[in-house]
């Protein structure tokens, strides 16, 4: 079955190709740095959007704070912007949000990393136990007297 979308949907996909370009060619605060637009989640009704960034190279929770500041600051500007390049009615209020799906999965990968080493370590150092134990068990056995 087709997947349905919604005017919401609609809207959302437009505003975060705007902002991205917007914000990349348009926001002269030096506070923002290189910004990736990931999501836009547009309320129903149309009055208000969730705008999910990451910011590119940037791992520092102060200045990701002071970036994300300077954004929500510059949303007045950015919301005219998009009256002027999107066709409709009432354009939502603008909040900017930290993205943070993206760290949460470097920092997954990571540890799936991780795990992946040790398991090959511990696979070989089971391999040379394993090799150990089957000269022992083949050429010493020992005869019981009874």
């Amino acid at each position: 079955m087709a997947k349905e979308f919604h005017r919401a949907d609609r809207v959302a996909d437009a505003m975060r190709r705007e902002l991205a370009q917007l914000i990349q060619h348009e926001v002269r605060d030096p506070r923002v740095g290189m910004v990736n637009v990931n999501d836009v989640e547009v309320s129903r009704d149309l009055t208000t959007a969730k705008v999910y960034v990451t910011l590119v190279g940037e791992d520092d929770p102060s200045k990701i704070e002071i970036s994300m500041t300077a954004l929500n600051k510059a949303a007045g500007f950015l919301r005219s912007q998009l009256a002027k390049e999107i066709q409709i009615r009432t354009i939502p209020r603008l909040h900017f949000r930290y993205d943070e799906t993206s760290v949460r999965g470097q920092h997954l990968s990571a540890l799936i990393d991780k795990a992946v080493k040790a398991d090959q370590k511990h696979s070989e150092a089971g391999d040379d136990q394993v090799d150990e134990d089957r000269g022992e068990d083949k050429g010493h056995r020992e005869e019981s007297n009874d």
